[in-house]
């Protein structure tokens, strides 16, 4: 078995073109996505359109529940909202309403976007100070409340990681396809910074364990392991940056040039 993992599209079609085509080159059995999809200032229904093209097993992300849930009073004093309301229309907002907040793939692979019971928290980060700094091993597991799939996938934070926990379990965040960076005040003012500017995916593979390669992250189960490979794409960042202008978005525009926070 083949996925390719990808999460936060953030309405940047751009980028998630140049992810698709890629993940093409690697003859998966499944795409799958984890959230955060429309909500952005580049291309709402465009992406929705793209997506729809495609067969992807997709969850809900706390973004996405922002966009349907929003109040007249909240896409009134959000600019952002308001286009993303307008641009998108009714069906890509009901096909949001129906996503499921979580899913069990399989035996072995478990997806969230968040964390198993919160969308807003992070579960491999700790951003008290500032920025990112991975949680303990502990501080992880009780965010999985229970959840023993060998194989965890969640978004959310935007930052590519792969991280071994003492159960076995392994935890897959494939990073961001369209935002490298962003700031929020969320549980306190903090910023993620991926320091490049090309859209990030991950690719999940079971192999047999004797060829599984030590230097990729893998959980053994019986006889078989599961390889990790994290993949940056370039792809059309100025197209993508000329959409945020248009919106008068000149913090999405230094987050997609620079891959860093705003100074």
């Amino acid at each position: 078995m083949k996925l390719a993992i990808l999460s936060d599209i953030h309405s940047n079609v751009f980028a998630l073109e140049a992810v698709i085509a890629d993940v093409k080159k690697h003859n998966v059995d499944y795409m799958v996505n984890l959230g955060d999809i429309l909500y952005g200032p580049i291309a709402p229904k465009a992406t929705y359109e793209l997506l729809m093209k495609h067969n992807f097993i997709t969850i809900c992300g706390n973004q996405d529940r922002q966009i349907f849930e929003a109040t007249t009073a909240e896409i009134a004093s959000n600019p952002t909202m308001k286009f993303i309301i307008d641009d998108l229309g009714e069906d890509p907002i009901e096909w949001m309403k129906s996503l499921p907040f979580d899913k069990q793939l399989s035996d072995d692979i478990y997806l969230c976007h968040g964390t198993p019971s919160n969308d807003l928290i992070y579960l491999l980060e700790n951003v008290e100070c500032g920025y990112a700094r991975l949680r303990s091993d502990n501080d992880i597991l009780s965010l999985l409340n229970g959840q023993k799939s060998p194989i965890i996938c969640c978004g959310h934070t935007h930052t590519p990681r792969t991280v071994s926990l003492s159960t076995g379990q392994v935890v897959v965040n494939p990073g961001s396809v369209g935002l490298q960076a962003y700031t929020d005040d969320e549980p306190n003012i903090h910023s993620m910074e991926n320091f490049n500017t090309m859209a990030s995916y991950a690719l999940l593979e079971k192999v047999s364990g004797e060829k599984a390669n030590s230097k990729e992250a893998s959980s053994t189960k019986a006889n078989e392991s599961w390889k990790v490979q994290h993949i940056n794409v370039p792809y059309d960042v100025k197209s993508a940056v000329e959409a945020c202008m248009k919106r008068d978005r000149q913090d999405w525009v230094h987050f997609l040039t620079t891959g860093r926070k705003c100074p």
